[in-house]
């Protein structure tokens, strides 16, 4: 393990879990690889302390929250009431000296707070100012998702900051531009900003919200319950306001011979990297992660190497956490991991799974069948969604997902948790499938034994 220590950045380490063990002939290594920053988020008490330029959270930052003023919002009126406390809370959460905006989001996207272009820098009469104006919100118009996030990286690079967020809150579904401007707008504002996307209601599409959250290295989920959206968007921008370093990718470097078959985050959620690495050198790739506080997310990695025979030793892959720049170099941050193939005849060690790949692969299998079981659920077909619903409720118990196990008894009532034996309900409310939807990617990390804490 290597860590990194400066002073402007967080400090970095990498651990790497695996069973390095292959048999004769074996071609296919998996670990999985611990990433922890530590020292540039955040205080844990919440207490925010001064940080010098450069730190995530102070000056160098900038968040712009994009709110739905659609038709629908009023629809109950208690949406938009809730929205525009929501958002006055959130600013009274960002930071003296961050760069901020406030965008009003319908068919089109409106500057709500300070205009012109500009960015605010946030501050006493800033907040005030910016909580008058969004009093002034109203409902009315449609929605076109697309143009809001496209006028937020306009305004969030007028300015030269190291962190730049987004917030977006909407209602409804995006029916006012087509699915390819959506997209392209999502391809554009790609590794230019992050961005947390939360659905207010139920009357929107879990698709959308997660496609805009997963393509923008950010958050999604579901506030059912308008009153609820304050709490969530202060916890959201609490959060962005911790972040220390932005723009980190994971950088895997292969031997000749060997290819990376996928890369995916498994905790805290189940993202799938793979499709998205970028080429960074000889038989080396960058996987984008985003912005980092202090925080850990584990990654499973699985690399086919050339097999070999008993007693042969190779490794199998470099794994660093690096900051890209546009000319194809990078700024390290210090750490690294090795993940090793070493060829065996013995059977026990060759057979065995690491505790650590073994539980995520089950956490990965768990997202895919609530994905499916639900599909099937909607599609009518209810021998198909009972099994896929009953494997996950069997995969929950055995991963110790707690949480999803919650979410998955208010849509099938279980007969015996062990077997994964279910049935169907027959009512269930939207708010609770929409929930389980939105949330299935959510894992839980491995219990770790006492001298890996």
């Amino acid at each position: 393990m290597a860590i990194l220590s400066k002073p402007d950045v967080p400090r970095f380490s990498v651990d790497v879990h695996q069973n390095a063990f292959l048999p004769e002939g074996a071609g296919e290594v998996h670990a999985v690889v611990t990433v922890t920053a530590t020292g540039g988020g955040a205080p844990r008490d919440g207490v925010a302390a001064p940080r010098p330029p450069g730190r995530g959270g102070g000056p160098d930052a900038a968040v712009a929250i994009m709110v739905d003023c659609s038709g629908s919002m009023d629809h109950p009126p208690a949406k938009m009431r809730g929205a525009r406390e929501a958002t006055a809370a959130a600013i009274g959460t960002v930071r003296d000296g961050v760069r901020f905006a406030v965008i009003g989001g319908t068919h089109l996207a409106q500057e709500v707070y300070p205009g012109a272009g500009r960015l605010a820098v946030a501050g006493p009469g800033t907040r005030e100012q910016a909580r008058q104006a969004l009093r002034r919100l109203t409902a009315g118009g449609g929605t076109a998702i697309g143009s809001w996030l496209r006028l937020a990286d306009r305004l969030l690079w007028s300015q030269d900051v190291a962190i730049r967020h987004g917030i977006l809150l909407t209602d409804g579904r995006n029916e006012h531009e087509s699915p390819e401007r959506l997209a392209s707008a999502l391809e554009h504002c790609a590794g230019r900003f992050t961005c947390d996307a939360r659905g207010v209601g139920t009357d929107w599409e879990v698709g959308e919200v997660t496609a805009i959250a997963s393509a923008l290295l950010g958050t999604a989920d579901i506030v059912a319950d308008p009153r609820e959206l304050a709490a969530d968007f202060t916890a959201m921008m609490e959060t962005a306001m911790g972040k220390g370093v932005a723009g980190v990718a994971l950088r895997l470097w292969t031997p000749a011979g060997a290819r990376v078959r996928f890369v995916k985050q498994v905790a805290p959620s189940v993202e799938d990297l793979t499709g998205r690495r970028r080429e960074a050198g000889a038989r080396t790739g960058d996987y984008p992660t985003g912005s980092w506080g202090d925080e850990s997310r584990d990654y499973h990695v699985c690399v086919e190497v050339p097999p070999a025979g008993v007693g042969r030793e190779m490794l199998a892959a470099r794994v660093s956490p690096v900051v890209p720049r546009p000319d194809g170099s990078a700024d390290g941050l210090g750490a690294q991991g090795l993940v090793r193939a070493v060829w065996t005849d013995d059977l026990a060690a060759s057979t065995s799974i690491d505790p650590q790949v073994a539980h995520y692969t089950g956490q990965a299998e768990l997202a895919e069948a609530v994905k499916r079981g639900l599909e099937a659920r909607k599609a009518g077909d209810v021998d198909g969604a009972t099994a896929r619903l009953g494997r996950a409720v069997r995969l929950a118990r055995l991963s110790g997902n707690a949480d999803t196990a919650k979410l998955l008894s208010k849509v099938v009532d279980v007969i015996d948790e062990a077997t994964g034996t279910v049935r169907l309900k027959t009512k269930v409310a939207e708010a609770d499938e929409m929930t389980l939807e939105t949330r299935s990617t959510k894992t839980v990390r491995v219990k770790r034994r006492p001298h890996e804490q």
